[in-house]
């Protein structure tokens, strides 16, 4: 009885083993070793149910692992193209980019070559920091754009270098002087698409971006240069519907990445697209710019309100306004203004010409002082460029521009104080 009773433990209790472990395996859960305790036809079995569970997660890992490559494949594309509809320049994240499982690599070389007929001594084009060199082939901005992204966890980190990076990043110490973008962000809502990013921050401000290869002109408005091409601080970002999408800001301040001040700053951007042609696009900024450089500034409340329209493949035109005031210590609020219009027509695939109009009226100095003292900043400009695409990722461009300026805050050649500026570039820039 004894010798029975344990040989039909020795082949009952396995074999009962085996099968908690097949219908274990059936229900998908292949966390669970699989103990091989015999040599025997029992072991074999269980052996060959261990080997089967092994493979088993590898499948599954590896079918885990493509559709998160997938998944963030597509979420990295849909980050870098907006093709159904029509894109809002004002942000750099049109770059083509070279995915490689959760990271996407892309790069942006433009160069050019500028002549100011004023002929300045200092080698700069005055009240510019973008392709301001005069009568020299440069860089204007090179950069590498790396970006990571999960369902749930995203990443850029985009360091730069060339004239523009030198003139507009003049102010912040060390190593941030190179930096374009860094900045981390965390999905809060699955289903809403609620992000909170953090870091340095492209800038949602105007229709114009640093980003040559995206605007209809090579050369910036005086828009852009006026306002911050760059952020520091927290960005949440609020789909509300298809139509609508809401961005809130706190800030260190106004273009800082480095804060010269103990206040923070707030900023909104709401954008609508009534259809896949049209974008408008309204900012706001609020915040105090007291600094070691303007220690009389107080509190600058500012309001953008742009607008971009492709009704076909001909035509592209936008037009931006937008207006400021700064309160100085001990003296009436300032205010400035500016507005300007763009518009592009294609002749062929690879050959387009654009022209702009623009105004910018800062009197009072607070954000463009006059290089010839007690001369208000009241500037007219108009100009034209042709563009050629060299290829479907490179553009060669022609730049001309005529400024007027209703007191003389120009100087020619003898430094003599002028009216009138003329100002051109040549342009060839590509993306990878």
């Amino acid at each position: 009885a004894l010798l029975g009773w344990w040989l039909v433990s020795a082949i009952i209790k396995p074999l009962e083993a085996a099968v908690v472990a097949s219908k274990r395996i059936a229900s998908g859960d292949l966390s669970q070793a699989i103990p091989v305790e015999s040599s025997d036809e029992i072991g074999v079995l269980m052996q060959s149910m261990q080997e089967m569970q092994a493979s088993l997660n590898d499948i599954v890992s590896q079918v885990r692992q493509g559709t998160e490559t997938i998944t963030s494949a597509a979420l990295l594309l849909l980050s870098s193209f907006v093709s159904a509809q029509i894109v809002n320049t004002a942000t750099m994240d049109t770059l083509e980019t070279t995915v490689i499982g959760h990271l996407a690599v892309g790069g942006y070389i433009d160069s050019y070559y500028g002549y100011n007929f004023n002929r300045p001594a200092s080698g700069n084009v005055p009240y510019f920091v973008s392709s301001s060199r005069h009568n020299e082939f440069a860089i204007n901005l090179a950069y590498i754009d790396l970006r990571y992204r999960s369902s749930n966890i995203r990443a850029r980190f985009v360091p730069g270098a060339g004239t523009y990076m030198n003139a507009n990043y003049a102010a912040e110490p060390g190593t941030l002087k190179n930096v374009v973008e860094a900045n981390v962000g965390v999905r809060l809502s699955g289903k809403r698409n609620f992000w909170l990013d953090v870091g340095v921050l492209g800038s949602p401000y105007t229709n114009e971006s640093a980003i040559s290869k995206d605007h209809l002109m090579y050369t910036r408005s005086f828009a852009p240069e006026n306002v911050p091409y760059y952020l520091s601080g927290a960005k949440l970002t609020l789909p509300i519907n298809k139509n609508w999408s809401a961005y809130l800001y706190l800030l260190n301040g106004w273009q800082v990445i480095q804060d010269n001040n103990n206040g923070k700053s707030f900023g909104s951007q709401l954008e609508f697209r009534p259809n896949l042609k049209m974008l408008f696009n309204w900012n706001t900024y609020v915040g105090d710019e007291r600094s070691v450089k303007r220690p009389d500034f107080r509190t600058r409340v500012f309001s953008d309100l742009f607008w971009i329209f492709k009704p076909n493949e001909k035509i592209d035109v936008t037009s931006s306004a937008y207006i400021g005031w700064q309160s100085i210590d001990n003296q009436s609020t300032s205010s400035w203004w500016q507005a300007n219009f763009i518009g592009r027509y294609t002749f062929t695939e690879l050959i387009s010409l654009s022209a702009r109009i623009e105004y910018f009226h800062d009197p009072n100095g607070v954000m463009q002082q006059s290089i010839n003292p007690f001369n208000r900043f009241q500037v007219f400009s108009a100009g034209a460029c042709l563009n050629v695409k060299a290829n479907h990722n490179a553009l060669i461009r022609f730049d001309v521009r005529n400024f007027t300026s209703v007191d003389p805050v120009f100087r020619d050649k003898a430094l003599n104080s002028t009216s009138q500026s003329w100002w051109a570039v040549m342009s060839l820039t590509a993306w990878f």
